[in-house]
C-alpha cells in the first residue's frame, strides 16, 4: 500500500494541510504554528510533505520544531558532517531525526512532545 492511499484513507493528510498557516496561542504565553504544503515526492521527501510545526516561547524563541524543510547536518560526524535534507525534530538547539509515518502521527507526537514541555 503506497503512502498517498494510507493518507487518503485515514484522512489525516486532509487535516494536516487544513492547518497550514495557523498559529495556536496558549495561556502560558507559549504558541505553536503549523506549516504544510503537499510536495512531489522526492528522495528526501518520500511522503510528499513539506511540513514545519514548532512551539515557541513567550520570547517568540523556537524551543520545539519538527520539520524536513531544510538542510542539516547529520549528528554523527562533528567535523565535516554531512549535510542531509530529512524529517527531524529540534529541541532546543539540537536536532533529532524524526521518522514521518503519518500525518496523524506527526501530529500526535508533536503535541505529546508540546505536552512535556510545558508540564
Amino acid at each position: 500500500m503506497s503512502m498517498k492511499n494510507h493518507f487518503k484513507r485515514d484522512g489525516s493528510l486532509d487535516t494536516l494541510l487544513d492547518l497550514d498557516g495557523e498559529i495556536f496561542p496558549m495561556d502560558n504565553g507559549y504558541w505553536s504554528k503549523f506549516e504544510a504544503k503537499k510536495v512531489e515526492p522526492t528522495n528526501q521527501i518520500p511522503h510528499g510533505i513539506r511540513y514545519s510545526l514548532t512551539l515557541h516561547d513567550r520570547n517568540n524563541t523556537r524551543i520545539l520544531g519538527f520539520d524536513n524543510a531544510h538542510v542539516h547536518k547529520t549528528q554523527q560526524m562533528k567535523y565535516g558532517a554531512r549535510k542531509v535534507t530529512r524529517d527531524h525534530k529540534h529541541k532546543t538547539e539540537k536536532v533529532y531525526n524524526y521518522e514521518f509515518k503519518s500525518a496523524s502521527r506527526l501530529l500526535e507526537d508533536f503535541w505529546d512532545a508540546v505536552d512535556q514541555i510545558l508540564k
